[in-house]
């Protein structure tokens, strides 16, 4: 049963279990290719469940995962999923200077819409990785076309976040929307029911609840988020990596299948793209002056 008639977002990272931030210090880049990528049956299995329940998504994708499969790319979109842009090679925002991120986003939209044979509208920065000291990345990301984003996480947090950025869908330069991770806002704090790690560690019925807050206190759409790896109990271990990493990656993975198959269920859900930037748009969204605060340094 539905709770609410509200559309919330299902976004899908895609990027392989070797890509993860967390798993940098122990995998180099230049071991990528010689690792076993479990990434396309990941994606066609959550295509499948997609396509049972009847959901459509937005898939944020990788440039280097859409090079090498470019037929999974097609599959996202021949699912009437949304293809959009994760950057190419999941570098961190934070990490990039200007000119090195602009040709970051620049190359991977190019190449998925090569690929997809659609126009990308939208980028995820990898572990949301624009913050209060890189906020030029909205102006880089309006200058390559995109038109909106969902690169802020308003919590605090060791590898990411910016609490005081708003908490939902707001203009950032005209004519390019941010839709910030979904928070609950409790005793003062935000806190995160996005998905990602907090939908593996956190009982399902907590998560449920979570989302079922903001549907109906603040009246506004979730945004959910997952990776591929998430639904592969048997991909590899990586050995050597400290205790909290191995916990924050491999707890439950088992079931979040399952867990999945009930959010679907429980709530009803859409693409990004159709969830937050037909109504800005419809509502005049794009004439509103960004957001306090987010502005770049001049």
């Amino acid at each position: 049963m539905q709770s609410t008639p509200i559309t919330n977002a299902l976004t899908i990272d895609v990027e392989d279990y070797f890509q993860v931030s967390a798993m940098a210090p122990y995998i180099a880049r230049s071991e990528w290719d010689t690792r076993e990528c479990r990434v396309e049956a990941n994606v066609d299995r959550i295509l499948a469940l997609l396509a049972q329940r009847g959901v459509r998504a937005t898939f944020f994708t990788l440039g280097w995962i859409a090079e090498r499969y470019p037929q999974l790319v097609r599959r996202i979109v021949a699912g009437g999923h949304e293809l959009a842009s994760h950057g190419y090679g999941h570098e961190r925002a934070s990490d990039l200077s200007r000119a090195q991120f602009s040709d970051d986003i620049v190359r991977a939209r190019a190449l998925l819409e090569d690929i997809g044979g659609v126009t990308v509208t939208g980028y995820r920065a990898p572990s949301f990785s624009i913050g209060q000291g890189n906020l030029w990345a909205f102006d880089c990301l309006r200058e390559a076309g995109y038109r909106y984003s969902s690169s802020l996480f308003p919590i605090q947090h060791d590898h990411y976040g910016m609490p005081d950025a708003p908490r939902f869908a707001h203009s950032v330069r005209q004519g390019l929307l941010e839709v910030p991770a979904t928070t609950v806002h409790l005793a003062g704090r935000n806190l995160p029911c996005s998905g990602g790690g907090w939908f593996r560690l956190m009982p399902y019925a907590l998560s449920r609840w979570m989302i079922r807050r903001v549907n109906a206190v603040d009246g506004q759409a979730a945004v959910f988020y997952m990776h591929p790896w998430e639904v592969d109990p048997g991909q590899p271990r990586v050995p050597g990596i400290d205790a909290r990493t191995r916990f924050r990656h491999y707890v439950n993975l088992d079931k979040v299948h399952g867990r999945l198959d009930a959010l679907l269920r429980d709530f009803r859900w859409g693409r990004m793209d159709e969830v937050f930037l037909v109504a800005a748009e419809a509502a005049g969204t794009r004439a509103v002056p960004p957001a306090p605060g987010l502005q770049s340094a001049a």
